[in-house]
């Protein structure tokens, strides 16, 4: 693999230790424990609660410029005049419909068309929800109060608390912020790991259906993932056995994220930055139904989110660069060839460098940061 320049060691390095000394992780409670009474309630507060956004939506879409949070007082929260809602609800729903259009916005830009909210969810803080330990319980252990809502409508949602979740009380501090649903409440922890690791083994990982993981140091892992796929292929569409072919797929991917990082002493991980796989796969002769169906049952977005995870919990910096020819480079001598590569062989016709395709791919996508034009420069304290 080429060296990296001694121009490349910028400040890029010193600011990623900075970055990312604390993270967010998330998880969700059951509500099966709520009577029907509670369920029916909460449906109401959120078809309520929908409504009162896409009224916010609507208003601030026709805005030339969008108001700043800061910005919602009394004459924006009296627009919805014929809703039950409490000024505090109101004030929590048009702030999710300023960060709906900003989203929206933002992914979409000039093709961007009016949102809709479907009344399924809704974020509150602590001003309209807390926790509290739930004494001669049976069957939970908390109580979700609700209050501010509106109509003087005050009730509790009991919780039971999980593995995940205690796992996580342990490891960070809970924020006083919820996402309720008819189903679930939704609980997130602020967790430091502290700064980045400045000593250790570079990492660059190629993705693929036959080979989830195929490591720069040779390593190849997950190399099961094509028939988790085709177990999802065979299933009906949105039937039983599809859903838990997709859910023993996502354990896979989460299984092999971890063992990457349990193998060595990572300090940096770079990935391909894949994304619109599914773009144009339709135009006639290009790909055939059996790969589109392929593409599609291969959540990669959810497995890179998984690789991304494991960096900022085990305090290793993360990286993606452009996957653009990644596969038909030789990464000894950098020769650029569709011929190169046969299958799961690489073969470069220029030095006659020798290789699997896929770890040949992961050098490349290692090298591409450390010294390619694609991505920024990395310091190179230690052998990589």
């Amino acid at each position: 693999m080429r060296e990296p320049t001694k121009k490349r060691l910028t400040r890029f390095f010193s600011h990623a230790i900075i970055l990312l000394m604390k993270i967010i992780r998330s998880t969700r409670c059951t509500l099966r424990f709520a009577t029907e009474a509670k369920r029916a309630t909460l449906r109401g507060v959120l078809a309520e609660y929908g409504r009162v956004v896409n009224i916010f939506i609507e208003h601030f879409w026709k805005l030339p410029e969008l108001p700043t949070k800061g910005e919602l007082l009394k004459p924006i929260m009296d627009i919805p005049a014929d809703s039950w809602l409490s000024h505090r609800l109101r004030q929590v729903a048009a702030r999710e419909a300023l960060s709906i259009i900003v989203g929206v916005r933002k992914r979409w830009k000039e093709k961007a068309v009016l949102p809709v909210h479907k009344g399924q969810s809704m974020y509150v803080s602590v001003l309209i929800a807390n926790l509290h330990e739930a004494k001669n319980a049976t069957g939970f252990d908390c109580w979700l109060h609700l209050q501010s809502i509106g109509r003087k409508t005050i009730f509790d949602l009991p919780i039971k608390r999980h593995r995940h979740f205690n796992r996580l009380a342990e490891r960070g501090k809970r924020l006083n912020s919820y996402i309720i649903s008819e189903k679930d409440v939704q609980f997130a922890f602020e967790i430091e790991t502290g700064p980045k690791k400045e000593v250790g083994t570079n990492l660059g990982i190629d993705t693929g259906i036959n080979t989830l993981a195929a490591l720069s140091t040779g390593e190849r892992l997950g190399t099961d993932m094509k028939s988790c796929v085709e177990r999802i292929k065979r299933c009906k569409q949105g039937s039983k056995g599809q859903k838990r072919a997709r859910r023993a797929l996502k354990h896979r991917m989460d299984e092999v994220a971890k063992q990457i990082f349990s193998t060595s002493d990572l300090r940096l991980v770079v990935v391909e930055r894949l994304k619109n796989l599914n773009k144009n796969t339709k135009v006639k002769r290009r790909l055939t139904k059996n790969i589109r169906r392929s593409i599609g049952s291969w959540n990669y977005r959810y497995w890179l989110n998984r690789v991304q995870s494991q960096s900022e919990d085990n305090r290793v910096v993360f990286r993606s660069v452009n996957p653009w020819k990644t596969s038909i480079e030789c990464s000894a001598c950098g020769h650029v060839d569709r011929r190169n590569r046969n299958g799961e062989k690489f073969l470069c016709l220029k030095c006659g460098y020798i290789e699997n395709a896929d770890t040949n791919a992961s050098k490349n996508i290692l090298d591409r940061f450390l010294t390619g034009k694609y991505g920024a420069g990395f310091k190179c304290a230690t052998a990589t």
